[in-house]
């Protein structure tokens, strides 16, 4: 089923296939090479039991080793059952160590204070919460934190700044969803993973896609044509697709460039952090 799913998305934009094997190659590599020029040979990963972490835990394996990798499974009390059962699903089959840790009571706990808190606050919090863990047990294990975050979400803002957008290293910021697919595909991790809709499982029956209101693919597509080409709205909307759309995509991506930066620094010096002491002779090297 997976692979016919792909394989369909791929038939209806060729134009985002990628070479698998080369992808996996450049993406191992980089990620050992990162890693290790950061002093760890460990790696530490959030396993929601989408295909997005999925991927970065499959990746990660293929370039550390299963006995240096560990995932860490963060369920909370209205979290699908099956989010848990397919991140055990690509343990067993990758071997890694992996620990669970309920966040339950520390959300809980603190909303106990504001009852009335939106689902976007308390999916907020979840995900700043899980990635508090995660880093605690990345100097527990001393194991660098990878990311799990894809290009489409980075580019739409569709993520929780310091929260499941965080990280040390991110393998698939340049892939596009559609690409996930792809190559999850070919990684092997497990159909049910890849075929079912994706969701951030922030909050009961949520998916990626009913919230944002149309589909990976149909961005993808379109995002393809505006980052990859840098086409114009006008040109855009010559190739067919609904100027609405491309004006909501549009939007979204600019109103969320503050999620894709460091935070900015108010310049007052002649060598401020990130503008003028930046590369590797500022060090001495």
């Amino acid at each position: 089923m997976a692979v016919t799913v792909v394989e369909e998305n791929l038939e209806q934009a060729p134009f985002l296939r990628i070479n698998e094997v080369l992808a996996t190659e450049m993406l191992t590599t980089a990620l050992r090479e990162e890693v290790e020029k950061s002093g760890f040979s460990k790696v530490i990963l959030g396993l929601s039991g989408g295909i997005d972490s999925a991927l970065s835990l499959y990746l990660a394996v293929k370039a550390f080793g299963s006995e240096n990798v560990i995932a860490v499974c963060m369920p909370y009390q209205t979290s699908s059952p099956d989010s848990l059962a397919h991140a055990q699903l690509a343990i067993e089959d990758t071997q890694v160590e992996s620990f669970t840790v309920d966040i339950t009571p520390q959300i809980d706990g603190y909303f106990e204070s504001f009852p009335d808190a939106s689902p976007l606050r308390q999916g907020n919090k979840m995900a700043r919460e899980r990635m508090t863990i995660l880093y605690d047990l990345s100097a527990l294990h001393e194991a660098l934190v990878i990311g799990t975050s894809n290009r489409t979400e980075l580019l739409l803002g569709y993520g929780t700044q310091f929260g499941d957008s965080a990280s040390a290293v991110n393998p698939l910021g340049d892939l596009y969803k559609t690409q996930v697919r792809q190559l999850a595909s070919y990684l092997g991790v497990p159909e049910e993973i890849i075929a079912k809709p994706p969701s951030a499982d922030l909050w009961e029956d949520q998916t990626d896609e009913q919230e944002l209101g149309f589909s990976y693919l149909e961005v993808d597509q379109l995002l393809y044509y505006m980052v990859d080409h840098n086409y114009s709205l006008s040109k855009l909307h010559e190739l067919g697709f609904e100027q609405s759309f491309i004006d909501q995509v549009s939007k979204r991506i600019i109103r969320n460039q503050y999620k894709r930066t460091m935070p900015v620094i108010l310049k007052v010096s002649n060598r401020t952090v990130g503008i003028d002491f930046r590369y590797l002779r500022d060090w001495g090297l």
